[in-house]
């Protein structure tokens, strides 16, 4: 047969194997995850898994005190921000209601130095502990010039990548830090809308001109600002540091040195484990939050709203698998409340000083 491809589409589909390697699959099989240091399927009943899982969850514990400790000292001792750090990397889309994705956990850490290398060390303590990353320096040049989203090269006849076309469960890291003042043109625009959808509605649009294609995904975002983030977020926590390192990454190279090899691993499991864990409220628990809500209502009607009952409840849910509890109890709830009540007043009184909202 005659082939009809252009001279382009076959250099685009047959480039040379020094070039593009190939391999030839037999079988493929879809991963649960890609951490390494975990069985590979978490779901099955065998002795092996569940004597593995038993096990960590036994030493759970202390396990989240050496890593809540860890961050606390990587967020230059803010232990309220290292929670919520820990909250948010444990935090999965477990399902989807109608569009909305349900437990996703976006997290905005504002209050960054700026014009510092704080944000660049802090990507260095995740990329320790989690399987994927992508750092995402958002300076306007950056959000003008480069690729977002999957687009259709019709000439050569083939997808051209995007840059959040993202395995499932990355952590992607925004740093809104290195923004300065300037004009977002057309593409740059199309940019932050693409970052929108993607935080809010775990989606990215595959661009085929004529028409757009949705893809599902599940991206956990944290996003670095100085102020309140140009983005949407699930949650805002101002940092508050209590020290200030003379020098970022001497500090930095000496906590990742003086926390051990079996440690750090521990870390990785921990953060992986938990995004498996089931998770259940029980009617009796149901109606104390519901009375608790109604009550908390009646104190503060004009602040406490429906947004924020759904808040306490993604962090109470989180706080109790951080814990290795598979169902919510009073003792998280109150501790959710306690977190929210803390993290509400950092905000205020960030508010109160600088006159403005962050």
């Amino acid at each position: 047969m005659e082939c009809t491809d252009t001279a382009e589409e076959q250099r685009v589909h047959s480039p040379p194997a020094s070039l593009v390697p190939r391999i030839h699959v037999i079988l493929a099989q879809k991963l649960q995850h890609i951490n390494p240091l975990l069985p590979a399927c978490l779901n099955k009943e065998e002795s092996r898994t569940c004597k593995f899982v038993s096990a960590f969850m036994s030493e759970l514990s202390p396990v989240r005190a050496e890593l809540l400790g860890f961050l606390t000292h990587a967020l230059l001792g803010d232990s309220l921000a290292a929670e919520y750090l820990i909250l948010h990397l444990i935090s999965t889309v477990y399902t989807r209601r109608d569009v909305l994705p349900l437990g996703k956990f976006t997290v905005n850490l504002s209050g960054c130095p700026r014009n510092s290398t704080f944000t660049e060390h802090l990507y260095r303590i995740i990329q320790h502990l989690v399987p994927a990353s992508f750092r995402l320096q958002m300076t306007i040049e950056n959000m003008n010039h480069l690729k977002f989203i999957p687009h259709k090269d019709y000439t050569a006849n083939r997808l051209v990548s995007g840059l959040l076309q993202l395995p499932n469960n990355t952590s992607l890291f925004i740093d809104e830090t290195l923004l300065e003042q300037g004009q977002l043109d057309t593409p740059g625009v199309h940019n932050v809308t693409a970052l929108s959808n993607l935080i809010t509605w775990q989606k990215v649009d595959y661009d085929f001109s004529y028409h757009q294609m949705e893809f599902p995904c599940s991206i956990n975002v944290l996003i670095t600002s100085e102020g309140r983030s140009l983005l949407p977020a699930d949650c805002q926590i101002h940092l508050q540091p209590q020290l200030i390192p003379p020098n970022m990454e001497e500090y930095t190279n000496s906590l990742l040195s003086a926390v051990l090899p079996s440690v750090l691993n521990k870390f990785r499991i921990y953060l992986t484990l938990l995004r498996f864990l089931d998770y259940s409220i029980s009617d009796e628990i149901t109606k104390a939050v519901e009375d608790d809500f109604v009550e908390m209502r009646k104190n503060d009607p004009q602040s406490i709203t429906a947004d924020d009952l759904h808040q306490l409840l993604v962090v109470a849910r989180f706080l109790s698998l951080s814990a290795g509890q598979t169902t919510l109890s009073r003792e998280r709830w109150l501790r959710a409340k306690q977190l929210e009540s803390l993290r509400r007043n950092r905000l205020q009184q960030q508010k109160c000083v600088n006159g403005n909202e962050l």
